[in-house]
């Protein structure tokens, strides 16, 4: 059993370790203030081949594979988690349409979002009544002469703003539940799509996430992706692999409030010795050492099984609910392990205690986690 990433991965992890520290560390903290879209620093990604880390090279992608994607994201998250939230949505979306696709919409869209000239890719599944349940979907495709006219509403929209491409799930018939439901691409310019205004959140500020209208929104034949119908499974397998690039992310925000509580405790002396000498110190950097360890192998196993066709659903469900509870607990640690200086925003814990507690929620919340992985285990357990 070898843990070593092979000479592919760790340059694409050098390469997003690189970019990390060069363009997105510095911009962080002024991004998280201010707030807005983060263009440059997905342009700048873009150049550095971040977007299409998992697509093929005919299409413009890195063709790095998906371990090599999980270790870029976890390099990005540890400079700005916000960032790194469109490149996770960007990436899954190329994925999406190079899978799914047919050969037209495949060389139209694809290089397009891998070089940025989309600027980013959208996944518009949820709904104002419809978001771990999207059975009770109520966005609508009526067919016309002329292809598709979309009425209905999404929330929770990342780069809802500024995206290029949106894929978009809308009922085509009355069947129930998740029968029914068909996925289309529509670009960012269709008449009738309307963006909303950025919400404002708690944390990922350099990160616009938005409620998106369809009102009348046509589109032509050639803009559904798939089979009619047969949008669910497109969703569930997107999912699924925006799994591994969520966890990837918490892991990320983990491991650098981790490093900076470090860094505090060495270098802060109180009632005559460094912090880092006191037990209490040490235990918890010592626990959060020991759960983003656990967090980083079960991310990197849903990862490579990913990559090698092999099922992964559960074990992209186990990677998110372990690495993203734990990594919060784990910012939570750090803010302690620096007291008042860890809850002020010089520092960066505050920021990333913010950011990473969202990642419980999106790309399917602990719960919604939970109930897949407790499903399959009641249909096939095994403890491998």
């Amino acid at each position: 059993m070898d843990f070593s990433p092979t000479d592919a991965q760790r340059a694409m992890q050098e390469r997003a370790r690189s970019f990390a520290q060069q363009v997105l560390a510095p911009r962080a903290a002024t991004l998280d203030r201010e707030g807005g879209f983060p263009h440059d620093n997905l342009s700048q990604a873009a150049a550095a081949g971040l977007f299409g880390i998992n697509i093929p090279a005919r299409l413009g992608g890195r063709e790095a594979g998906v371990v090599a994607y999980s270790l870029a994201i976890t390099e990005t998250a540890r400079a700005c988690a916000a960032t790194t939230v469109a490149l996770c949505v960007t990436n899954m979306v190329g994925e999406v349409v190079a899978h799914f696709g047919n050969e037209d919409q495949r060389t139209h869209y694809v290089p397009r979002l891998c070089s940025g000239e989309l600027t980013a890719g959208a996944f518009a599944l949820s709904e104002p009544g419809a978001g771990s349940d999207p059975g009770a979907m109520r966005t609508r495709a009526r067919q016309t002469d002329k292809g598709w006219v979309i009425d209905g509403s999404k929330l929770w929209i990342t780069s809802g703003t500024d995206a290029g491409l949106f894929v978009v799930w809308a009922r085509t018939n009355d069947a129930k539940g998740t029968r029914g439901i068909s996925t289309f691409l529509v670009p960012g310019d269709t008449p009738g799509l309307i963006r909303g205004k950025p919400e404002h959140k708690m944390g990922l500020n350099g990160s616009t996430t938005t409620a998106i209208d369809f009102e009348g929104c046509e589109v032509g034949p050639e803009a559904m992706l798939g089979e009619q119908g047969r949008g669910f499974p497109v969703a569930m397998m997107a999912l699924d692999g925006g799994r591994v690039g969520i966890a990837s992310q918490a892991l990320g925000v983990g491991l650098a409030a981790t490093e900076t509580a470090r860094q505090y405790a060495r270098d802060t002396r109180a009632g005559g010795e460094a912090l880092a000498e006191r037990q209490a110190v040490q235990w918890a950097l010592a626990d959060n050492a020991t759960e983003l360890d656990a967090a980083r192998l079960l991310t990197v196993r849903a990862a490579w099984l990913k990559e090698h066709e092999q099922p992964f659903s559960r074990q992209a469900s186990i990677a998110k609910v372990f690495t993203t509870e734990r990594s919060f607990a784990a910012c939570g640690r750090a803010l302690e392990v620096m007291g008042m200086a860890g809850y002020d925003e010089a520092h960066a814990v505050e920021r990333n205690l913010r950011d990473v507690r969202v990642t419980m929620i999106y790309e399917g919340t602990s719960e919604v986690q939970r109930i897949v992985i407790g499903r399959d285990i009641m249909r096939r357990f095994s403890g491998t």
